[in-house]
């Protein structure tokens, strides 16, 4: 077997067209292209001459002392004078 002939193809797309709709074709071809397009303009961004720089690490903040023991008595007071 071949393959696709030029004709097989036709019929093929004939044959979405009907089942999908005009209209829903036509969209989703569109989205196609969008995807392709931002592919595309996200691929020559990366291609600069300058490598990308490493992502800033997030460091882990620092554990709140508590202002009350298990008690309930009052540890720290932070209520401005």
């Amino acid at each position: 077997m071949g393959g696709f002939s030029p004709i097989h193809l036709l019929v093929l797309a004939v044959v979405a067209i009907l089942l999908l709709g005009g209209g829903r074709f036509s969209s989703l071809m569109g989205d196609v292209a969008k995807g392709v397009k931002n592919f595309k303009k996200g691929m020559s961004e990366n291609d600069d001459e300058t490598p990308a720089k490493p992502s800033a690490r997030i460091e882990a903040q620092k554990t709140a002392d508590p202002a009350f023991d298990r008690d309930g008595n009052r540890v720290r007071d932070d209520r401005p004078a």
